[in-house]
């Protein structure tokens, strides 16, 4: 009996003193992690191949363009997922369909211009890319912000 007491009080110390600690490295409150600024500039890292080199670029744009539009690069990211959802986002911000593609069209040129110029891609996928940006329908240029590498060339 007294040693199943020793135990109990044993269990009942450990548990305070779990309590505590978890509570003294800031257990008890909850702060979500901020967004990151997407108007901070971002470092272009080496990639090691063509799509590690396409989603640098693709939140490079996401950057440029949540920027642009003054809301975070998660929104905009959800945005991309596919033109319903970039006419759901533009209501949702008050933006005109337009300006969330030029936003979006802006993005990905600057993002190819500084990936070309930290030598990520090449001049023939950068070439390939401000095509893309420039001259086809949001649909495909979501499609290669979505990760379609296999879309360039090598």
């Amino acid at each position: 009996m007294i040693r199943s007491a020793a135990v109990i009080a044993a269990s009942v110390a450990v548990s305070a003193a779990l309590v505590l600690a978890y509570a003294a490295l800031g257990g008890g409150r909850y702060t979500p992690t901020p967004a990151a600024d997407p108007c901070a500039p971002r470092q272009w890292r080496s990639p090691d191949g063509p799509q590690e080199a396409i989603e640098q670029v693709a939140l490079s744009t996401a950057d440029g363009a949540a920027c642009d539009l003054g809301v975070s690069r998660e929104e905009l990211v959800l945005a991309l997922g596919s033109e319903a959802d970039l006419d759901h986002f533009a209501d949702e911000h008050g933006v005109s369909r337009g300006e969330a593609e030029s936003a979006i069209r802006d993005g990905l040129v600057r993002a190819v211009d500084d990936a070309e110029q930290a030598d990520a891609i090449g001049g023939a996928t950068a070439g390939v890319l401000r095509g893309i940006a420039t001259r086809l329908p949001i649909g495909f240029v979501l499609t290669v912000l979505r990760g379609a590498s296999s879309l360039l060339p090598s």
